[in-house]
Parts: structure tokens; C-alpha cells; sequence
């Protein structure tokens, strides 16, 4: 679960607000996206419930543990692929892998049967003992995947989880964001896929400018617009509205 209340983030000593009071709550047992254009304050938002970065205002829990005051309970509490990979270009993936377990403290056990499950998952068995910078950006991707889930985080926050990914693989990292959700489990990731939202999300919250202009189900969404209108379509309204 995460709840985030009231929180606002400000740049440019308070001249530009890229987060403007946002108030949202994922529940246990939902896919929960994110949705909003380029600048929008996404990727502001979800460093800040990562720890990343701190608010200027309000609070963020992660299953009760404040990112702020309790940042290691909380992070432990969680999985993040961030919107870039980023990652030891001169490791290899396995080392990049004991390297998180490591960090998360996944017993020696655990970890080999994780590793070798999810590296099968995702068909990185073979490549898994290369350098990573002589992955594609995919294969980092994957490899960051992985890294995360490691630990079988309660809640998965996923950036933009999909780039990169080739449809084998981004239809598996779907299924399993829906296996966890069905456990009671958190899943937030926000995309610019409105097809990938569409056909996965319990729920989402659309932000534009810094602030949720709407936060509920695509049948709440459709309430509010003509009927049989797709997504994109309503995204598009809402966003130029606002």
C-alpha cells in the first residue's frame, strides 16, 4: 500500500512547482498507473516515494513505513525500475544481481533459486554472465527488473518498465504485475502506453502541471466523457481541458 498526502515539490527556489498537493492512495491488490505528459511531474512524484528526492511538503508511506523518517523500513518494503537504466556497466548481470541481493539481504539459498527463475523468465540465463555494457538497452532493462523483485517486494514501483522490453518479455513483466496484484500485493508504474493502462489498470490517476486531475477507475473516467470513448481520446480531453 502507499499513501501519499498532500506532497508538493517545488524548483527554482520555489519559482517552478513540479508536484502541486498530491493526495493518492494505491491499495493492496491493485495495478494501480500513472498517467500524464512530458514535464507533467511524474517521474518528480515517483522519486519522491522512493526516496530519491524529498517533498517540500506533506508525507509518503510505503505499508505504513514513512519514507522520510523510516527510510530503510520503507525501502525495503519496495521494488523500483526507474524510467533509465542506468546501472555497473562494467559488472556482469550476475554480479549486478548478487550485488542486490546483497543490499537487500536475500540469503545465498534464495537468491540462486530467484535468480535462476526470473533469469528464465525473462531469457537472460545466457547473457547473465556478460558484461552488462554489452547488453542492449532491453537487456538492462531486464536486468534491472530483476535486480528489484530479488527481494519479493511487497509493492512494485515501476517507471516506465516496458521501454525497451521486446513483446516476449513485456507481456511476461504484464503477467507478472497482475500474479502480484491477484497475491494482495501493490503494483504502481506509470507509462505513456494508454493501451498497455487500458487493458492492465484497476485503477490510475491522470497528472498534468504537477497536480491529479483525476484519480479512479477507466469506468469513473468514462463518466465523466462521451461514451465508448478509448483512452487515449479521454487523456487527451482531460489533459487539454486542464
Amino acid at each position: 500500500m502507499i499513501e501519499i498526502c498532500g506532497v508538493s515539490k517545488s524548483y527554482n527556489r520555489g519559482m517552478v512547482k513540479a508536484v502541486d498537493g498530491v493526495n493518492l492512495t494505491v491499495q493492496n491488490g491493485e495495478i494501480f498507473g500513472f498517467l500524464g505528459p512530458n514535464g507533467a511531474g511524474k517521474t518528480t512524484l515517483i522519486k519522491m516515494i522512493t526516496g530519491i528526492l524529498n517533498a517540500d511538503q506533506g508525507s509518503i508511506r510505503i505499508n505504513g513505513q514513512d519514507i522520510r523518517e523510516n527510510p530503510i523500513e520503507a525501502k525495503m518494503q519496495f521494488g523500483f525500475v526507474p524510467d533509465d537504466p542506468n546501472i555497473f556497466s562494467r559488472l556482469t548481470g550476475i554480479e549486478y544481481l548478487n550485488f542486490m541481493a546483497d543490499v537487500y539481504g536475500v540469503s545465498p539459498e534464495i537468491r540462486v533459486q530467484r535468480m535462476q527463475k526470473l533469469l528464465e523468465r525473462f531469457e537472460m540465463s545466457s547473457a547473465a554472465g556478460d558484461l552488462i555494457q554489452s547488453h542492449s538497452h532491453g537487456m538492462k532493462q531486464k536486468i534491472i527488473v530483476i535486480g528489484a523483485l530479488l527481494h519479493n517486494p511487497p509493492v512494485w514501483i515501476l517507471d516506465e518498465p516496458m521501454t525497451g522490453l521486446d513483446p516476449r518479455s513485456s507481456f511476461d513483466l504484464k503477467e507478472m504485475m497482475r500474479e502480484h496484484a491477484e497475491a494482495g500485493k501493490t503494483v504502481f508504474f506509470s507509462t505513456h502506453v494508454l493501451e498497455v493502462a487500458e487493458k492492465l489498470c484497476d485503477r490510475l490517476a491522470i497528472i498534468n502541471k504537477g497536480r491529479v486531475i483525476f484519480c479512479g477507475s477507466l469506468q469513473e473516467i468514462r463518466e465523466h466523457a462521451l461514451e465508448n470513448q478509448s483512452l487515449e481520446n479521454l487523456f487527451l480531453e482531460l489533459t487539454e481541458n486542464e
